[in-house]
């Protein structure tokens, strides 16, 4: 279970990476612009929810603290939560990233909003609004061909 845990956030590390570190790698561009880039960890919530539709269902319809408490006891059902966070953060900072290259957002103001958004993404989204409101609408006007032709290729 342990190996589980550690391998969800590990099948998301190399997109992380590519957004951060290579963020105008023309790899980088073509691997993020498909929205599977940020379906790996699902394969783990399929893995351990699929066994557990019959607890999770009625959870999910019904909420209540003391049932999602039970179930949180059980090591599977964290691994699958585990792996619905780390795939709905991958896929918001998969759009965090895009968003920005198209904006012209630097990478260098990027690197750090996209570390946060693998830690605390609820924390990130407002951030990167903000900086979408204040850096990114005067690269707006300017056609995302020409944005992409006068940047360099290193960050």
């Amino acid at each position: 279970m342990n190996l589980a845990f550690v391998l969800v956030f590990v099948g998301a590390a190399p997109f992380w990476t590519l957004m951060i570190v290579a963020p105008r790698w023309r790899w980088t561009q073509r691997i993020m612009s498909t929205p599977w880039s940020s379906t790996l960890p699902l394969v783990f919530w399929f893995f351990f929810a699929i066994p557990r539709l019959g607890e999770l269902v009625p959870a999910v319809a019904k909420p209540t603290l003391p049932v999602w408490q039970d179930l949180v006891a059980q090591p599977a059902v964290l691994i699958f939560m585990w792996a619905q966070i780390i795939a709905w953060d991958l896929f918001v900072g998969r759009w965090m990233y895009l968003d920005s290259r198209e904006r012209g957002i630097h990478p260098l103001v990027m690197g750090p909003v996209l570390v946060l958004a693998i830690m605390l993404s609820p924390m990130a989204m407002p951030l990167y609004l903000v900086l979408r409101k204040v850096l990114g609408n005067a690269s707006r006007d300017v056609p995302r061909e020409e944005v992409a032709a006068r940047e360099p290729l290193s960050v």
